[in-house]
C-alpha cells in the first residue's frame, strides 16, 4: 500500500540535468512541498527534481574524497589531520572514542536516498508520461544509487537492514516497521544482482553534461567492489565475528570460508575489463619543461620496459605527470579514460569535497591551512626509482655526511632543490606527486600578486619556519606533508586561485588490482558466467592474467613489474598488492577500508606513529630533525569494534530489530 502523500525535498530547477560540466551534482537549493506520487511522475520536471534529490544522498557525509568533517574514513595509518583540538579530534577517531553525534549522517543520508530510489523505481512506470525506454532509464539510474548507497551503508556498517522492495507502509504498525539487520552476504548478493539490472539499461558513455550519473561500467564495478569485499577474511569465514547477530540471534558474519567468492569477485572485476572501455590514463613524454610542469624524469635503464611503449612499457610516457594530472584538476573528467564513476566537480567549496581537502594539505604560504599530512610510515613505503624498497640505513651509510643536497648536486637529485635532505632522493615518480617533504617545491604560480615571493617556493617544516611547529593546528606533527591533489598553479592567497577538481570516485586503476587480488585468492578452477550471461569464464591462479593486470599500474608508475618468483608465491605476491594498494589509491578512500577487510587494521592501524623530529629548528644541526621520533600527538590504537561504525542511539530506538555493531554501547 502506497502512502497517499509524501515529504520530499524538491531541487530547483532541474541542475542535474541542465546545467555545465561544471556544476555536475549542484545541489545547493531546496525547497519543501507535498506532492502526490502520481502528480510527480506525471511530470518531467518533478521526476527529474525527484531523481535529482536522490543523486543528492550520495553527496555530503556519502563523498568518496573530501575533507575529514564529511570523510574521516580517508585517514588510516597512511594520512593524518591536526585541525580540531591541535589533535584532540584525530585521537577520538583514532581510539574509537566515537560519541553519539560522531559522523552518523551517513547512516540517515543513505536510507533517505534508498527510500527516494525504491519509490521512484516502483511508480514510474504507472503514469505513462514517458516512453518505455526512458521508464528504462530512470529506473536504471535509481537503481544504480540505491544499490550503490547500500553499498556504501556495508563497507562502513557491515551487516545493514534491506528495506522492502516496494517500501514501507506507514500506516503499518511500530512492530511492522521494524527490520533486522540482513547477513553480510545476503547484502552484498543484493547488490550484486541490483547492478546487473542496472547495468542491463546503463549507457557505456556519458557525455559531458551527464558525466556524473553512471554508466553500466559504474554498476559493474561497484558490483565487483561488493563481491571482493564479501569475499575477503573479515566477511569470509570469520570465527571472531561469531557474535554478531540479529534480533533472532541469526549470525551475520560467514563463517564457513568459500574460496568461490574471490572467483565470483574477479569475474566481476574481468565484466568491467571486458567492456573495453578503460585504459590507465598517461601523459606523454616532455622534453623541456617549466618549475610547474618539469621535464620528464626518465627512470634508470631497464632492459625491459625503457625502449617500449606504455603498455609494455614507459619510453614514450611521463610516469610522474600520468599520474600526478589524475587528481590535481589538469583533466577534465571526460579527458579521463581510467575514470569509471565520479560525482563530478560537486563539491568546489571550502567544507566539503576534494577543494577542501587541497586546502588543508596546502602551505599558509599559498593561503592554506598546513593541517593534512603523511605518516612517516606512508612516506617511507615508496619505493625508490629503481623499483627497490626504501632503506633508511642503506641511504645513510651511502651518503654519510652528505646528506643535504648541495648546489652542484641538483642535477643529479631531480626533482629536488638544494638543502633537501636525500632520503627523498631518487624516489619512485608517486613519491614526488604525492610526497610534500621538507624542502619540496611549492610552484603555486597562479598568483599575480608579488609574485617573486610567492610562487616557487620551497617549503621547509623545521621550528621557527612558517610551515613549521607553532601553537596551534597548523603545523604538521610528523614533518611530512602532502600533496597529491594540489595542481601546481593551486594558490589560495595572492590573487591566486585553487583550480576546480573531479572526484575519482571508481578508477580502472583499483579494478585492475583487484582482480589480480582475487585471482591470487584461488587453488582451484571455477566457471563463472560474465553479468549477462553472454560467455563463462574460467577463473584461475593464472600468473599471465595476474601480471597483465598488475604491470601497467606498475609502468605507468615508472617502477618494473614484479618478477616471476613473486608471482609464484601467493603470499609474497598478497602482501605486494596490498603495498601497491597502498601507494596507487593513497587518499582515495581506500586504506581504511582495505585493511578492515584484509584484518590487518590490529596491526597495522594500531603501530606507533613516527615522524620526524619537529622540535628542530634550521640551525645548529638540521640533520636531527630527520630522525625517526615517535609522534604523541598522533597516537593510534585498534579494537574489535573498530572493524564496523556503531548505529545511533536514535536509530535503535526507532527500530526494535536492529542490533548493535559488535563492542559498541545499546541503547538497551
Amino acid at each position: 500500500m502506497k502512502a497517499k502523500h509524501i515529504i520530499i525535498i524538491l531541487l530547483v530547477g532541474t541542475g542535474l540535468f541542465t546545467s555545465s560540466c561544471k556544476d555536475y551534482l549542484s545541489v545547493e537549493h531546496f525547497f519543501d512541498d507535498r506532492q502526490s506520487e502520481e502528480r510527480i511522475f506525471n511530470s518531467r520536471d518533478y521526476t527529474e527534481q525527484w531523481l535529482a534529490n536522490c543523486y543528492s544522498q550520495l553527496l555530503d557525509y556519502n563523498l568518496e574524497i573530501g575533507h575529514k568533517n564529511y570523510t574521516v574514513s580517508n585517514y588510516a595509518d597512511d594520512m593524518f589531520y591536526n585541525e580540531g583540538g591541535n589533535g584532540a579530534d584525530y585521537r577520538r577517531f583514532k581510539f574509537g572514542e566515537y560519541d553519539q553525534g560522531w559522523y552518523n549522517q551517513s547512516w540517515t543520508q543513505s536510507y533517505a536516498g534508498i527510500r527516494q530510489a525504491s519509490i521512484m523505481i516502483n511508480t514510474i512506470s504507472e503514469g505513462g508520461t514517458f516512453t518505455d525506454h526512458e521508464v528504462a532509464q530512470y529506473k536504471a539510474e535509481a537503481r544504480f544509487i540505491r544499490a550503490y548507497l547500500y553499498w556504501l551503508l556495508l563497507r562502513k556498517y557491515g551487516p545493514v537492514p534491506l528495506m522492502p522492495e516496494k517500501g514501507v507502509d506507514y500506516d503499518q504498525t511500530y512492530d511492522n516497521l521494524s527490520f533486522p539487520r540482513n547477513t553480510y552476504d545476503e547484502v552484498a548478493d543484493f547488490i550484486s544482482s541490483e547492478m546487473v539490472l542496472a547495468a542491463k539499461d546503463l549507457p557505456l558513455k556519458r557525455d559531458n553534461r551527464n558525466i556524473a550519473r553512471p554508466t553500466r561500467g559504474a554498476a559493474l564495478a561497484t558490483r565487483a567492489k561488493a563481491l571482493l569485499f564479501a569475499a575477503s577474511p573479515l566477511a569470509n569465514g570469520n570465527a571472531e565475528m561469531a557474535g554478531f547477530t540479529d534480533d533472532q540471534g541469526r549470525v551475520l558474519i560467514s563463517q564457513q570460508y568459500s574460496e568461490e567468492k574471490w572467483a565470483k569477485a574477479a569475474a566481476a572485476a574481468k565484466d568491467v575489463i571486458e567492456l573495453n572501455l578503460y585504459k590507465l590514463y598517461t601523459a606523454d613524454r616532455r622534453i623541456k619543461g617549466t618549475e610547474s610542469y618539469p621535464a620528464t624524469i626518465i627512470p634508470p635503464h631497464h632492459p625491459e620496459y625503457s625502449n617500449k611503449n606504455f603498455p609494455e612499457g614507459w619510453a614514450n610516457i611521463d610516469p610522474f605527470e600520468s599520474y600526478r594530472s589524475l587528481f590535481n584538476g589538469d583533466l577534465y573528467a571526460s579527458e579521463n579514460t581510467e575514470m569509471i564513476f565520479t560525482r563530478g566537480e560537486n563539491q568546489t567549496d571550502q567544507e566539503h569535497g576534494v577543494i577542501a581537502l587541497t586546502r588543508h594539505q596546502m602551505p599558509q604560504t599559498a593561503g592554506g591551512w598546513n593541517s593534512h599530512g603523511l605518516t612517516l610510515k606512508q612516506c617511507d613505503a615508496y619505493d625508490m626509482n629503481d623499483g627497490r624498497p626504501f632503506n633508511r640505513a642503506e641511504i645513510l651509510q651511502k651518503y654519510g655526511s652528505n646528506m643535504f643536497v648541495q648546489s652542484n648536486e641538483v642535477d643529479q637529485f631531480k626533482p629536488l632543490k638544494a638543502n633537501v635532505w636525500k632520503e627523498f632522493a631518487l624516489r619512485e615518480p608517486r613519491f614526488y606527486a604525492s610526497v610534500a617533504f621538507s624542502g619540496a617545491l611549492w610552484t603555486m604560480s597562479s598568483a599575480t600578486k608579488n609574485v617573486g615571493e610567492n610562487t616557487n617556493k620551497q617549503i621547509f617544516y623545521y621550528r621557527g619556519e612558517r610551515e613549521g611547529r607553532v601553537n596551534g593546528d597548523r603545523w604538521l606533527p610528523t614533518g611530512i606533508g602532502m600533496m597529491k591533489y594540489v595542481n601546481p598553479k593551486d594558490n589560495a592567497d595572492n590573487d591566486g586561485k585553487i583550480y576546480p577538481k573531479v572526484e575519482i570516485t571508481i578508477r580502472y586503476a583499483d579494478i585492475l588490482l583487484m582482480y589480480a587480488e582475487a585471482l591470487n585468492e584461488l587453488s582451484g578452477s571455477y566457471n563463472i558466467p560474465s553479468w549477462d550471461g553472454a560467455m563463462t569464464y574460467i577463473i584461475s591462479r593464472d600468473v599471465n592474467e595476474m601480471s597483465k593486470a598488475i604491470s601497467p599500474v606498475r609502468i605507468r608508475a615508472g617502477v618494473p613489474n614484479y618478477e616471476t618468483t613473486v608471482y609464484a608465491n601467493q603470499a609474497s605476491l598478497r602482501n605486494s598488492i596490498k603495498h601497491e594498494r597502498q601507494i596507487e589509491l593513497l587518499a582515495e578512500n581506500q586504506r581504511y577500508y582495505d585493511l578492515r577487510r584484509w584484518k590487518d587494521a590490529p596491526v597495522e592501524d594500531a603501530k606507533q606513529i613516527y615522524g620526524y623530529n619537529t622540535l628542530i629548528t634550521a640551525k645548529g644541526n638540521p640533520a636531527l630533525f630527520y630522525s625517526p621520533v615517535r609522534v604523541p600527538l598522533l597516537q593510534t590504537a585498534f579494537s574489535q569494534k573498530m572493524y564496523f561504525w556503531p548505529i545511533h542511539w536514535d536509530e535503535l530506538r526507532k527500530n526494535n530489530r536492529l542490533t548493535q555493531a559488535p563492542g559498541w554501547p545499546s541503547f538497551d
